[in-house]
């Protein structure tokens, strides 16, 4: 049953850009510190369709972080949780549970008929794999990553090898281990990735493609990089 007035105060969207969030399908890969944000903020402005991908299980370490987590929920599927908590935030939102990792063997099967697709994964290589699935289906990829203080986003259109061109060979090291994760800046992360997904879906401007910003919570500063990106390969 629709909410009277639930999209009253998404005055940045007119009537007709708040009608195509709800016909679009958006893709979640991850549901943790990022994705649970990201998730939820979506569900709250009427997306119509989310998939939402994790083979992970809370953890009481996800507890600093993690949206989803709770102290009775620890043992239980993150995208299942993640599922269920969108269901009482918004109702009229189309939950698709993959309890699974994102990998060759179910990636097009996650990522089909999707329209963006959130990066929400903490692992580099798994980053450009997702990057590269993307590229090959056509599909916008928000970037983000998060590590202490510190986050970063970019957009990712067909295309691009903007990922690619971040971490280049430099897969040894793992986000995770730099600097853990606290509550605020996965939710900062997030929220920007959101505000870059909206941007695509409605065919707005200035999106952070073939640039990357840079966010420190620590001192309050941002800044984008230009990226000199090479030509699309196929």
């Amino acid at each position: 049953m629709i909410k009277k007035n639930r999209y009253s105060e998404n005055k940045i969207l007119t009537p007709n850009e708040q009608e195509l969030l709800s016909q679009k399908r958006v893709a979640v890969i991850g549901c943790g510190g990022l994705g649970g944000y990201a998730a939820e903020e979506l569900a709250r402005l009427g997306i119509g369709e989310l998939v939402l991908c994790d083979g992970d299980s809370f953890v009481n370490s996800n507890l600093n972080r993690q949206l989803m987590c709770t102290e009775d929920n620890i043992g239980c599927s993150k995208a299942v949780e993640t599922a269920k908590r969108l269901f009482d935030v918004n109702s009229e939102v189309k939950t698709i549970v993959k309890k699974e990792y994102f990998d060759e063997d179910n990636a097009i099967d996650i990522l089909k008929d999707c329209h963006l697709v959130i990066d929400a994964v903490d692992d580099k290589k798994a980053k450009l794999f997702l990057e590269k699935m993307c590229r090959k289906l056509e599909i916008p990829l928000v970037h983000g990553a998060v590590s202490g203080w510190f986050g970063q986003v970019c957009t990712v259109l067909p295309g691009d090898e903007t990922l690619k061109t971040i971490y280049g060979n430099n897969l040894e090291s793992d986000d995770k281990e730099f600097n853990g994760n606290s509550a605020f800046t996965p939710a900062v992360i997030a929220s920007i990735q959101v505000a870059e997904g909206l941007k695509v879906l409605t065919g707005q401007e200035d999106i952070l493609r073939k640039k990357v910003l840079f966010v420190d919570l620590k001192h309050c500063d941002m800044q984008i990089m230009e990226l000199s990106l090479g030509e699309k390969q196929e």
